[in-house]
């Protein structure tokens, strides 16, 4: 083919042809008047390719203006309606200031708390009131915390904007329909960059982690096989800046696809869509670019604004081309991925878990300033001092700078995933702010009042903890109905988790830190996720008989439920003589006054030489472990006996003439009634 009839082709002129050749891999000379046709048409796929890219380049450019141009502005009514309960930085959301300014204030009232906790009206409103607001009290209303954090997040870098700001790495989400890949593809993207590198050890797996593509740093957050996954779709995707969508190309949109496709619209997350398991025999690429076109998510390459790859997890083949498309969108999303190294603390929880050798351990990432080793923090309801920092790779840090995920230790107990990290350098407020969490932790859990006596009312009651999952929202609603008829005042079930959907990884990595039943109603265990409650040694039960689900957990209470226990008495022994008293233990002899003694049963210690007319005091009661007849062992000794005994107990003296009040704790099982 002629140059000049393939420029035309192009609408370019052969001169610029010319130079542009080079530079896409095709080294023909820039004398060269033709060019096998073979490297023409391969060309021109990929000079097509290049300008899809710049389009999508253009288009998201477009709706980064078009996101400007729609933020919000403080508005000129300072009436707010605030809800019966909120949470601290839901109020700094509602009020349009920095949480700072909010947490100061508090402060500045006496309130310490942290930006993840409930504040009641009356103390909302008089903040709001000292801020210049006039409060209205309004209804309930659902949380939005993803809002309020990415809010919280644009408010401190706009007030520490200047010379201080450093680019950070894309925090990238990998969302989709179960079984649809998202697993593999992150394990494809880091098998990749493992193998980009000279040098480096096996990634080992914290929940996060970051690949290098053309010198340019990724953060993924690796949800599929965690509770995170589960935590960040609930909170609509609160630590991403860019999300992966995967839909096989061999399946369909699912339900688990429209709910991620929501969670992007309504977060405004730029994403990129990856047609997975292109490798399998009923892949079908563009069945799945018609399906996204029927809701309005029109593929690029028919007219529309979608950007996909098709990509195979299994054969690493189009990684690279979807991490390529990540820079892109990463470079034009460059405005807002900016941190202050030397400003206030902005960071949040992926997940966390304990271990068993080091306790609490939780992975995190910085979005502003810097977390060091030895820094005092406060996360939700857990806090401590920072014993250490590790990487992706275990290697050991003294700080974490924003985009870098990494494990901290020394907490005192497990934050949730989503919790915001807050930085407490005055050691006397966090002294505070620590006995604060510890007074009202099983409170807040359990939604009551900061009363002592219910603290140790709680402390008295056994929990049941389930992870819950169905296959249908009515199956569901029905089943949590009949669980929660199974109410007794000492042993109570708490569903910690429930949902719609296979049980997966994220469900037994919860049901390992919480200890909790795994129950599924009409639903599936995905593989991985029995493979890992094999490892676990946790046991996963599926159900398709509501009655049979309910008769199961009733006898798991039972198992729970503590005994009865029933005093019986026994007889009465006279004391005549003390042989033996030390370490505990007291060897004396009597004479059975009434009833009978017997070996192994519990005696009660009374004072027997009071006058006339005084009662006698208990000295304390101790257990029979030995009894002998002229000093022959033997289970019984009945009235008019003379015996000898042995008793541990902590009682110091025991005389001549006390009397010894003999009983059996008789222990029944009791069971759920209802």
């Amino acid at each position: 083919m002629n140059i000049t009839e393939l420029a035309r082709k192009l609408k370019i002129t052969p001169n610029e042809l010319r130079q542009v050749l080079p530079d896409l891999g095709f080294h023909i000379g820039l004398r060269a008047i033709q060019i096998p046709d073979k490297q023409a048409e391969k060309f021109m796929e990929v000079w097509q390719a290049k300008k899809k890219k710049e389009a999508a380049i253009q288009e998201i450019k477009k709706k980064i203006s078009e996101r400007e141009e729609k933020k919000p502005t403080l508005e000129q009514n300072k009436e707010v309606v605030i809800p019966p309960v909120i949470r601290v930085y839901n109020l700094a959301e509602k009020l349009n200031l920095p949480i700072t300014k909010v947490m100061n204030e508090l402060i500045k009232n006496g309130v310490l708390t942290n930006v993840n906790e409930n504040l009641d009206y009356e103390i909302a409103a008089i903040i709001a009131e000292n801020l210049g607001f006039e409060p209205k009290k309004g209804e309930i209303e659902q949380e939005r915390p993803l809002s309020s954090f990415k809010k919280d997040l644009e408010q401190v870098l706009s007030q520490e904007s200047g010379g201080k700001m450093k680019s950070r790495p894309p925090v990238v989400v990998v969302m989709g329909h179960v079984d649809h890949g998202k697993s593999a593809i992150l394990s494809a993207i880091r098998e990749v960059e493992m193998l980009s590198r000279e040098a480096g050890g096996i990634t080992q797996h914290i929940g996060a982690y970051q690949v290098e593509k053309n010198g340019r740093l990724i953060t993924f957050i690796d949800t599929p096989g965690h509770e995170a996954f589960q935590s960040i779709r609930a909170q609509g995707g609160r630590a991403a800046d860019i999300a992966i969508l995967v839909i096989a190309s061999d399946d369909k949109i699912q339900s688990q696809t429209l709910e991620s496709i929501k969670v992007i619209q309504q977060e405004e997350l730029p994403f990129i869509v990856a047609i997975n398991k292109i490798d399998q025999p009923g892949a079908d690429v563009e069945r799945i670019k018609k399906e996204l076109s029927a809701i309005n998510l029109t593929p690029e390459d028919w007219g529309g604004k979608v950007i996909c790859v098709p990509v195979s997890a299994k054969t690493k083949k189009g990684i690279n081309d979807l991490l390529e498309v990540l820079n892109l969108v990463a470079e034009m999303e460059k405005g807002r991925l900016n941190f202050n190294p030397l400003g206030h603390l902005v960071g949040t929880v992926i997940e966390a878990r304990l271990d068993a050798a080091v306790g609490p351990v939780a992975t995190l990432i910085v979005y502003n300033g810097i977390l060091r080793k030895g820094d005092n923090v406060i996360i939700g309801r857990s806090y401590g001092r920072l014993r250490s920092i590790k990487d992706q790779y275990g290697k050991q840090r003294e700080e974490a700078e924003a985009g870098l995920p990494v494990q901290i230790f020394g907490l005192k107990g497990l934050p949730s995933p989503g919790d915001i990290v807050e930085v407490m350098a005055d050691e006397k407020e966090f002294k505070k702010k620590v006995k604060q969490i510890s007074i009202a932790a099983d409170s807040r859990q359990l939604g009551v009042n900061n009363n002592p006596m219910d603290e140790v009312k709680k402390k008295e009651i056994k929990y049941l903890n389930i992870i819950l999952k169905a296959d249908v929202k009515g199956s569901l609603e029905a089943i949590v109905y009949s669980l929660e008829k199974l109410d007794y005042s000492e042993i109570k079930i708490r569903i910690i988790k429930k949902g719609l959907g296979n049980l997966n990884e994220s469900d037994v990595e919860l049901a390992k830190t919480t200890q909790a039943l795994l129950v599924g109603f009409g639903v599936e265990t995905v593989d991985m996720a029995k493979k890992l409650a094999k490892e676990s040694n946790l046991e996963i039960k599926t159900y398709s008989i509501i009655y049979d689900l309910v008769e199961d957990i009733k006898n798991a209470l039972n198992e729970l439920l503590p005994q009865e226990i029933f005093e019986q008495g026994l007889g009465k022994m006279e004391v005549l003589k003390i042989f033996q008293n030390k370490n505990k233990e007291i060897i004396l002899g009597g004479r059975v006054a009434g009833g009978k003694i017997i070996k192994d049963s519990f005696v009660r210690i009374w004072d027997g030489n009071k006058k006339n007319g005084e009662e006698a005091d208990l000295k304390g009661e101790g257990k029979i472990i030995q009894l002998q007849i002229n000093k022959q062992d033997v289970s019984e000794a009945r009235v008019g006996n003379e015996c000898g005994i042995k008793i541990r107990t902590s009682v110091a003296t025991v005389a001549p003439g006390d009397i010894l009040e003999i009983y059996q704790e008789i222990k029944k099982e009791r069971k759920i009634r209802k």
